[in-house]
Parts: C-alpha cells; sequence; structure tokens
C-alpha cells in the first residue's frame, strides 16, 4: 500500500482555515435561492449607480430559465453569454443554469472569426448579447448552430459601453435591430415569463460552464467545469477569506465575469456569501478610484496590471482607498514592489495567488493575515494537493527543484470539451499537468519560474522572464515591463525586454543595462530593449506576452519563407 504523501503547507495553515472542505457542494444556482432566501432586500450589487438586490436577481433568473424552457432549450443545451460585466450577465449566468443548460462563457471583444469557431465548437443554440453587437453576432448565426439571440439594450450607458467595446476603431452608431423572430429583447423577457422555479435533476458532477481556454497554441479548447468544481473552488475562497463577513463586505467587480477569474472570485463568492459587488465594467484606473472612493468597496480581487495603474495614477494622493482590506491577485506574477506598494497605500493586504482555467480557477494562494513568503504563489487551498514533478520520468522531485507543478483537487476539470485526447495528455492518474515550471520550499510554500513554453534557451542556459521582469519593476523609472525570447544566430534565443515608464521618467538602455547586471547573471540580462507607450493586454489587464511573440515572428519571417513562395 502506498504511503500518504507529506503535505508540509498543512503545518502551516492558521486554526481558522480547514486543510479540506468538509460541506456538500450543491448546484450552484442553489446558492443564489440560499441567498436570495436569507438576504432578500440586501444589495447584491452596484452598477454605475443603479442596484439590484439579491431577491431581484433571483427572480429575473427565474424568468429568463423559465422563457428558455418555453423556447425548447433542455438539459444539457449549450447557451452562450456574450456580455461585459452587467446586471444582466449575472441574470443570464443563473437562469441558464435554472434552465439546466451549459453556459458557454464568450468575450464581447471577438471578432466574427473567434465568434464563429467558438459556437461551432460548443455547439451552442442560444447567445444572449448586447444589442452593440447584433451585428456581428447575427452574422454569425447564418454559419452555426445558433437559433435564438437574445439582445440586452444597454441606452442608459450606451456612450460608456461603446468607449469599452469599440476603444481604437470608429464607434457604431445605435444598432439596429434586424426584424427576425429568433431575436428576443431581454427587457421584455423580464415583463412577460413567469418566475416559475422548478425541480432540478442536474448532478453536481454535471458540466455547468465551457470555459474557453488555450488560444496560444492550436485552437481554444473548452474546458467544462460542473457545478462541483466551480462551487467547491468558491467555498474554498470563503473558507481564505476568514476574516471577512457574510453579508457585510462589497467587492471591487473589475475582472470580468466571463473569465473564470472573476466568475469565482467576484460573482459567485457574491453571490454565496452575500457581498455587494461594486460593478466598474472597463478596466480604467480613473474609474476605479472613482467606485472606491463613493463605494467603499472592503475587497478587490484583481491582475497585477490593475493594482499598477491605480498606484501610478496622477490623482492617487487625493483619493482614499483604504476601505480596502484585502486584495486576491492573480492572472500574472505580481511583483514585489508591487506588493509593498499597495499595502502601504491602502493598509490592506495583497496576496499573489495562482490558477487556471482547468482548476476553476484557483489552486494556491499566500495566505492573507498570516505567514506568507514574498515572490511565491503560497500554498495549496483547502482539499487542493500539489507537487512539482520531472519533465523526463514524472516523478516527484525534491524541495527547491524545478519542474512541472501538477495539481489536484475537486476544483479540477471533467476535462475537454470535446478533446478526448488533449484531455488524456492534461489530466493523469487524477492530476492536472498546469504546463508551469517552479519549485517547492520546505514548508510548501510554491513558487513559479514560468510558463514551460515562455523559458528562454539562450545559449544552453535556461532563462525564466519572470527572474528579470521582478529585477525591473525594482527600477523607480518602470511602470510595466516583460520578457520575450526572440531568436538569435549565436545564442538559439536572447532575451528582450519590452518596458513602459512612469509619468515624466526616463531611463536609457545602458542604465537599464548597469541596473539589471547588479542583480542578475550575465546571461539573463536583457540584450534588447524596446520602450513602448503601453503593452498589449487582455480585458483583465492580463499583458499579451504571447502578441509580443508573434510581432517578432513577423519581424523574423523573410519574404521568401512565406507560404505563397513554398507552393
Amino acid at each position: 500500500m502506498e504511503e500518504p504523501r507529506l503535505k508540509p503547507w498543512v503545518s502551516q495553515y492558521p486554526e481558522q482555515i480547514p486543510a479540506t472542505l468538509d460541506e456538500q457542494f450543491d448546484l450552484l444556482p442553489t446558492y443564489l435561492k440560499q441567498t436570495a432566501s436569507k438576504y432578500p432586500a440586501k444589495k447584491a450589487l452596484n452598477f454605475l449607480g443603479k442596484s439590484m438586490t439579491f431577491n431581484e436577481i433571483y427572480i429575473q433568473s427565474l424568468r429568463f430559465a423559465n422563457f428558455l424552457r418555453n423556447l425548447g432549450i433542455k438539459k444539457g443545451d449549450r447557451v452562450a453569454i456574450m456580455l461585459p460585466n452587467c446586471p444582466q450577465a449575472v441574470i443570464a449566468y443563473y437562469g441558464i443554469l435554472y434552465a439546466e443548460a451549459i453556459i458557454v462563457q464568450t468575450n464581447p471583444l471577438y471578432t466574427e472569426r473567434e465568434l464563429e469557431y467558438q459556437m461551432n465548437d460548443s455547439g451552442a443554440t442560444a447567445i444572449i448579447c448586447l444589442d452593440l453587437l447584433i451585428n456581428r453576432v447575427y452574422e454569425v448565426k447564418k454559419s452555426t448552430n445558433l437559433q435564438h439571440i437574445f439582445v440586452t439594450g444597454i441606452k442608459d450607458y450606451l456612450p460608456f459601453f461603446k468607449r469599452l467595446l469599440y476603444p481604437y476603431s470608429k464607434q457604431p452608431k445605435a444598432p439596429e435591430i434586424p426584424n427576425d423572430h429568433s431575436i428576443h429583447q431581454f427587457s421584455f423577457i423580464m415583463q412577460i415569463s413567469a418566475p416559475i422555479e422548478q425541480d432540478l435533476s442536474s448532478s453536481v458532477e454535471d458540466v455547468a460552464i465551457l470555459q474557453y481556454t488555450g488560444g496560444t497554441t492550436g485552437f481554444p479548447k473548452g474546458v467544462m467545469l460542473t457545478h462541483k468544481n466551480l462551487a467547491s473552488n468558491t467555498l474554498m475562497a470563503e473558507k481564505w477569506l476568514y476574516k471577512s463577513k457574510k453579508g457585510q463586505e462589497k467587492i471591487l467587480t473589475v475582472l470580468p465575469f466571463f473569465h473564470v477569474y472573476g466568475m469565482t472570485t467576484c460573482m459567485n463568492l457574491s453571490i454565496m456569501c452575500a457581498y455587494e459587488m461594486i460593478i466598474v465594467p472597463r478596466f480604467d484606473a480613473t474609474q476605479m478610484l472613482q467606485a472606491i472612493n463613493k463605494y467603499r468597496p472592503t475587497l478587490f480581487p484583481g491582475a497585477p496590471t490593475m493594482y499598477i495603474a491605480l498606484l501610478n495614477h496622477p490623482d492617487l494622493k487625493n483619493n482614499d482607498i483604504s476601505c480596502i482590506h484585502a486584495c486576491l491577485s492573480g492572472s500574472a506574477a505580481l511583483p514585489v514592489e508591487v506588493q509593498d506598494q499597495f499595502e502601504k497605500v491602502t493598509g490592506g493586504k495583497l496576496v499573489e495567488g495562482y490558477g487556471l482555467s482547468e482548476a476553476s480557477p484557483v489552486t494556491h494562494s499566500n495566505f492573507l493575515w498570516d505567514k506568507r513568503v514574498t515572490g511565491s504563489i503560497g500554498v495549496p487551498w483547502p482539499s487542493t494537493d500539489a507537487k512539482i514533478v520531472s519533465l523526463e520520468t514524472d516523478e516527484e522531485l525534491p524541495y527547491r527543484e524545478i519542474g512541472e507543478l501538477i495539481v489536484s483537487g475537486p476544483q479540477v476539470m471533467k476535462g475537454y470539451w470535446n478533446r478526448p485526447e488533449e484531455t488524456a495528455t492534461t489530466l493523469k492518474n487524477g492530476w492536472l499537468y498546469t504546463g508551469d515550471l517552479g519549485y517547492m520550499d520546505e514548508e510548501g510554500f510554491f513558487y513559479i519560474v514560468d510558463r514551460k513554453k515562455d523559458m528562454i534557451n539562450a545559449g544552453g542556459f535556461n532563462v525564466y522572464p519572470r527572474d528579470i521582469e521582478e529585477v525591473l519593476y525594482e527600477h523607480e523609472a518602470i511602470k510595466e515591463a516583460v520578457i520575450v525570447g526572440i531568436p538569435d544566430a549565436y545564442r538559439g534565443e536572447t532575451v528582450k525586454a519590452y518596458i513602459v515608464l512612469k509619468e515624466g521618467k526616463s531611463v536609457t538602455e545602458a542604465d537599464l543595462d548597469d541596473f539589471c547586471r547588479k542583480y542578475l547573471a550575465a546571461y539573463k540580462v536583457p540584450r534588447v530593449y524596446e520602450f513602448r507607450n503601453e503593452l498589449p493586454k487582455t480585458m483583465i489587464g492580463k499583458i499579451l506576452r504571447r502578441t509580443l511573440l508573434e510581432e517578432e515572428k513577423q519581424k523574423n519571417t523573410k519574404p521568401e519563407d512565406s507560404d505563397e513562395n513554398l507552393i
């Protein structure tokens, strides 16, 4: 019989956090019903000055579910949500689950091509979108299995959403909705559909969400997340935030609901714990400061670039953000300098966590109010196991040896939608292979050194971008930095740094070279610097390293290498 594995992190847990979850997991819409029953008149969300109670969300979710069932949407059918953060996104989410359909989360910034791929891959038969996006969605309907489009109007916020959805291109006029019986007005549904609740036959092991991920190599894959996956990860978050009080906290909700990180740590956590969501649908430092000042949120899950943007806002000194007590940072590595500065400004706690879509998404985090280790992603969450294994043999490695991080727990996905081979490669013997390189110390704290695919091989040396980025963020002139590997005739790959400077600051390549050589081995020092006004980012503010790599690839593609010349 195999001996039980040592889990040194368990001894680091404070007594307030259980090592394992004892609760029975329930269907996601059940948590909404429970909260609406206990806190019916409590404010559930604040959206640009307008609010809804938990009972109002519950009732409207039932209305939407009833309408879906009357249209013939049945258990297991896929219904897509293509909305930025807004009340309709929450109502649609729980309404679809009440109808026992499967949610397909879709980015409202998707082009027709991207949307068409996702609708065909998921087999979605219905979608809810903003009226601003109706022409795009209606065009995609012709080449997919979409039968119904639910359109929600945003006339009160039209200029705001135009800026959100069309920041760099010509903004459209108010949309003209096609005269088609397959198009349904969401506001009309809320008026005519009865809030009828039916007994749910779903199991917690049934798929609740298709969360698309992995567009960096090949086509995006639909991650099958069950009710158990999402409920367990939300419960873990509640346990981790043990000083937070049910029915009393306010969450600054900038992370998109269509991103699994925002879905779990903002929306589902708020529904489960009766927290008020302060919804800021657009990542904008000025709007975030205004929301913090006016509505006084206490929790702020975010990405490093969000905290950086606030710290570098020219009006920060004239704003009071001391109401923020706890922040979980994810989606990218949190620079130590940013963590320290943000805690000084707020007086609260900002800690780095780790997760991925395939794990609903959180697996690790530093403790907020107890021991934490700078530069570490922390320890596994309750009921979560993790280890570092050899890239060659899959055997578990000793402390502080670098290998691949693998995890297991109730939050780990069921698999990839219609991709059994890729599922078998990623899920092995109950373990999720993350593709991230890291190590564990003697106390059970884990460290990520980088993605396997982001590691740079410079003249035979393994270079991890995060090591260099941490050093660059310590420079007083640097606001943002990202490292990529670019082709090099001699070394195979060499290190390139993309730099965004703080307002009013200047620095030369020679200055940065001298600075880096004080803290980095010679082979890690960037050989190339490129200064930019901004870096490409996702809607949650995560820097898109792959976009920069694509740019470098195109720069290094000679005309004679094109496909046309190979025919």
